[in-house]
């Protein structure tokens, strides 16, 4: 019997399929010898086809799913077979408790982690002096945790970061595709609709343009803003309105889509929405708004499903999914292209176990990833031609 995965945009992927992929790329990019690894990753129902693949290449010691991005199912398969563990940014932030983390876990072995959003970072240097073993380097997935990395300049091991990968932008190309789904899909749900609406999209990365042409595609007047000018020139040659600040993004906008991964809203920028204005987030409120305080200002009540309503006596606003990832409600489907990253970061484990990375941000370079995505289109590439 072959067992199909089920993705909620009608696609069905074999099993048997994605597993021969896998085995295909470990085959190519052996490890030398098998470490211990520390994996933080979401854990929705793609996860357990490559974390298998990953046992095969090291001792799994611990998993921590990201709190919001949990599929029941996943988990319930995934923690009959690996010892997880609860996920929090304090976890990792006090040098003595993740030095202590690690002892606890793999004393005096030689080690990898897998992160996603650079949790490890706050104590990386503490841990890689402080502990009994050896962190032999990092990978890390996402752009936000890239720059986490980047901004600890002198860094201790070597850290592949998939973040800017070209394999990548199939990936925030479909993420920002499934946040509008997710986000009309919960409109609906109360008898509303996105066309006709004022957006404004904070940040032009690679999400946050994949939401702002959709936008533009359903009908929506869309406006960007991001800090980083050259990025604005970009969406200005697309079509787009480019605001000078902020302020004057949101200032029209019935709808804010928040796509830097780095603190889109701060506590003052709430008080100049739009009244009523809906916000939704591309990743964690944690990592997206700074939400603490605006309980103090805001009565807080739940209007819909995921829909939550912030309101004093003249105004308001409507958060979705709390402040969270909303595309994660529905699975954060972005079809089989999501296995082109994982097999980049398997390549990245077994180039970390030669030992020969040098410190610093690192890539796997463009002859690996050419064999990723040669070996990914063999697999999968027929049935969406």
């Amino acid at each position: 019997m072959v067992v199909i995965l089920k993705e909620e945009n009608g696609g069905n992927v074999s099993v048997d399929r994605v597993d021969a992929y896998f085995n295909q790329v470990i085959a190519r990019y052996p490890v030398q010898r098998r470490l211990g690894v520390f994996v933080i990753t979401h854990l929705l129902q793609d996860r357990p086809r490559f974390l298998m693949a990953l046992a095969k290449q090291a001792d799994v010691k611990v998993i921590l799913p990201k709190p919001k991005s949990v599929d029941e199912r996943a988990m319930q398969e995934i923690s009959g077979h690996y010892n997880c563990d609860e996920l929090t940014r304090e976890r990792f932030q006090d040098p003595l408790k993740a030095v202590q983390y690690f002892e606890r876990h793999a004393g005096r072995e030689s080690i990898l982690l897998l992160d996603v959003g650079g949790y490890f970072a706050p104590t990386l240097r503490e841990v890689c002096a402080g502990f009994s073993g050896r962190v032999v380097g990092l990978v890390e997935d996402t752009e936000n945790g890239h720059r986490r990395y980047l901004n600890l300049k002198d860094l201790p091991c070597p850290v592949y970061s998939m973040a800017r990968s070209p394999l990548k932008d199939s990936e925030d190309y479909l993420v920002g595709q499934s946040v509008v789904f997710s986000t009309e899909t919960l409109l609906r749900s109360r008898g509303e609709i996105l066309q006709g609406r004022e957006a404004c999209v904070i940040g032009f990365g690679k999400v946050g343009s994949s939401i702002a042409n959709m936008l533009h595609a359903r009908n929506l007047r869309v406006t960007v803003f991001d800090e980083n000018p050259v990025r604005m020139t970009q969406a200005l040659a697309k079509g787009f309105r480019a605001a000078e600040t902020r302020a004057e993004g949101m200032s029209d906008a019935s709808i804010i889509f928040c796509a830097t991964g780095n603190v889109s809203l701060r506590r003052e920028d709430f008080c100049r929405l739009r009244d009523g204005a809906h916000v939704v987030s591309v990743t964690s409120a944690d990592d997206e708004m700074e939400l603490s305080g605006v309980t103090d200002l805001y009565d807080h009540t739940i209007v819909g499903s995921h829909i939550h309503r912030y309101s004093t006596k003249s105004r308001c606003f409507y958060l979705l999914n709390n402040g969270n990832a909303v595309n994660f409600l529905h699975g954060a489907v972005v079809g089989p292209f999501i296995l082109l990253v994982q097999a980049e970061i398997l390549a990245a484990v077994s180039l970390l176990t030669y030992g020969e990375a040098r410190r610093g941000l690192c890539e796997v370079g463009d002859q690996v990833r050419a064999f990723i995505a040669e070996t990914w289109l063999n697999h999968f590439g027929g049935e969406l031609r």
